[in-house]
């Protein structure tokens, strides 16, 4: 009996970790639909629409992937922002949607939840304290040389969104990047834009974040390359 418990012990742990690994390898699926999304941009925010109380700011935003066991996420920084800090971004496979954990200026937490469409990420939370609909909506534009995020409300009671401000960034290193559209990222399947070495051989990795993942399993990353890059 103990022989057969523990078989059946060791059968759910197996299917655990496979289901575990099977969701992992769905987020990076869904998150790699973002891809254009990683690197770093110059951007500069300011009114949306008729909002005449936003101020006009530049910023800086950087993207880049993080993996950290089976959790695969999209990290959003912010330098200079007016609004928001930053967050991360996540696929969760069993609600087929996206989330945001975005990080106000005041350093409050913001769950965003929402569809990947029509090449726009659309994103929405509801304010408990005023009952307040926001929206934020994210989208690349000039094959990927351009990153937007807008913010939207609905007061309560109201059904449409108003525009309340918009961020406009530009790719760094603009040329450099599409000169190097051909290098693929040897983790995420991207834009390559930086080398990394393993026994005598180069790939290219999109970011700090993939950098970092290649060095801590790179037979791991290489086979899988090498395996795709055969079919």
């Amino acid at each position: 009996m103990r022989f057969i418990a523990s078989l059946g012990y060791c059968c759910l742990f197996v299917s655990l970790c496979q289901a575990t690994s099977l969701a992992a390898d769905e987020s990076k699926e869904a998150l790699q639909k973002l891809q254009e999304f990683v690197g770093q941009w110059k951007a500069s925010g300011g009114p949306d629409g008729r909002s005449k109380s936003v101020p006009i700011w530049s910023e800086t935003i950087e993207w880049g992937w993080k993996f950290k066991s089976e959790d695969v996420s999209l990290v959003m920084k912010i330098t200079g922002g007016k609004y928001l800090k930053g967050g991360e971004l996540r696929y969760i496979s069993d609600k087929k949607i996206y989330q945001l954990d975005a990080v106000d200026i005041k350093g409050n937490k913001l769950v965003f939840t929402g569809k990947f469409a029509k090449d726009i990420l659309t994103l929405e939370r509801l304010d408990k304290k005023s009952d307040e609909r926001q929206q934020l909506i994210m989208n690349t534009a000039a094959e990927g040389i351009r990153f937007l995020y807008r913010f939207k409300k609905a007061e309560e009671g109201r059904t449409l969104f108003t525009g309340v401000y918009i961020v406009q960034a530009t790719k760094e290193g603009e040329s450099l990047g599409a000169a190097q559209k051909k290098n693929e990222c040897v983790v995420s399947g991207g834009a390559g834009t930086m080398t990394v070495s393993f026994k005598g051989e180069t790939f290219y990795v999109c970011c700090s974040g993939c950098a970092d993942a290649f060095k801590e399993t790179p037979e791991k990353y290489i086979a899988e390359f090498k395996a795709k890059k055969k079919k």
